[in-house]
């Protein structure tokens, strides 16, 4: 019988401080994406608040794919046992997560949107979007840099 996934053990992080970090950025991202389910026919029109280039269509699809990064980054933070693809693409969920709020709170400052409630925390929990909402972001972002970097997944770090 052929496995075309076998899922392996991770490696260990570079410190404890790194795996605690995971654990806390991993408690985040869920917190995140279980409040932005938790009202997502709510979240989809304050995605288009943000006047993306493409309107409602281009609003639905970051608003499922914000949700899909934070998602599928917890296995990988978690350290599960995952095939090497999947550890990858949790990897990369986990970058891709914040770099997608940041990108919405720069266009929100810089386009001049009507936005009132950044999302982060979705429609039920408000965050101001504005300078607020990109500095959470960009702490969310080093965070993520940094448990990426101590959680490598391959041995030659």
């Amino acid at each position: 019988m052929v496995q075309l996934a076998h899922a392996t053990k991770a490696l260990a992080p570079r410190s404890d401080v790194v795996r605690n970090a995971a654990w806390v950025y991993a408690a985040v991202l869920t917190v995140m994406a279980v409040a932005q389910l938790f009202a997502f026919e709510d979240f989809v029109p304050m995605m288009a608040n943000y006047s993306l280039p493409g309107g409602h269509g281009t609003a639905i699809l970051f608003a499922c794919l914000i949700v899909f990064t934070e998602v599928f980054a917890v296995p990988f933070l978690l350290r599960m046992p995952l095939s090497q693809l999947m550890r990858w693409v949790g990897l990369a969920c986990s970058v891709l997560a914040p770099l997608m709020w940041v990108k919405l709170a720069v266009v929100g400052i810089v386009g001049g949107s009507t936005v009132v409630n950044s999302g982060l925390l979705g429609t039920k929990v408000t965050i101001h979007a504005g300078v607020l909402s990109l500095i959470v972001s960009i702490v969310l972002l080093a965070l993520s840099m940094w448990t990426a970097w101590g959680l490598w997944p391959t041995k030659n770090r």
